[in-house]
């Protein structure tokens, strides 16, 4: 029997580079269809889903600022990673028979809708994946901050943060593999203690506006799906 989801509707924020699988570089479709797989199973045990998706698979606005471009004109051209990862979900979905749309926080009608927010929640009520690309639309905002923005506007439950680890440790497991892992903690904590979880913006965003932030490893199958059940390890912040 396939347990009842802990959250009514959540907004799922992955990194571009999760897109990447095993590579340096771009989309790895087999990954995306593995990710839209597990999308589709959170939406059959009756989750309403929207998604956040970074571009750093494509091109980083910060590293390409460091180098010596205008940091606004950088970060537009990360927007436009994030809106071709987006299509790429958008695509392995409706593979698997989910109805999904993209909306772009920058106008860009020929290949998805504009941001409009009540048409955002309709779509969710009526089943359909959301994805919200291009960020919040201005430059200098990273997309955890545009994550917790638009779960602030859809009134989700909680942010599930899929990263390459399975919660938040007290320092970087990959360093440390005796690392202490929190299973659970406060926003303020987070802001507090300096943990790399989300921008510090993104947190107190998700503080003030009541919204959970579940990390959990988006790599391991399934495990999305098992968290939204209550059954997987991850990291609970919020109350």
């Amino acid at each position: 029997m396939t347990s009842a989801p802990l959250y009514r509707r959540i907004l799922l924020k992955i990194s571009g580079e999760a897109l990447m699988g095993s590579g340096q570089y771009g989309i790895d479709l087999a990954t995306v269809d593995r990710i839209a797989g597990e999308i589709k199973e959170a939406r059959n045990i009756g989750t309403q889903v929207c998604a956040v998706i970074g571009g750093g698979n494509i091109f980083r606005g910060m590293k390409a600022a460091d180098a010596g471009m205008e940091r606004a004109t950088a970060d537009y051209m990360g927007m436009l990673g994030t809106i071709m990862n987006a299509l790429a979900m958008q695509n392995a979905l409706e593979k698997v028979g989910v109805f999904t749309r993209v909306q772009s926080a920058i106008p860009m009608t020929t290949v998805c809708e504009p941001y409009i927010r009540r048409r955002a929640i309709r779509h969710m009520e009526k089943g359909r994946v959301v994805i919200f690309a291009a960020g919040t639309g201005n430059p200098f905002f990273t997309t955890d901050t545009a994550a917790a923005l638009r779960a602030a506007e859809m009134g989700v439950d909680a942010i599930m943060k899929g990263t390459q680890v399975n919660g938040v440790y007290a320092e970087d497991p990959k360093k440390n593999p005796n690392a202490q892992r929190y299973d659970r903690l406060t926003h303020t904590e987070v802001l507090s203690r300096e943990l790399k979880v989300m921008d510090a913006s993104a947190v107190a965003l998700a503080r003030d506006s009541n919204i959970r932030i579940v990390v959990f490893n988006i790599h391991e199958k399934m495990n999305f799906v098992r968290v939204l059940q209550g059954q997987g390890l991850c990291t609970v912040i919020g109350s």
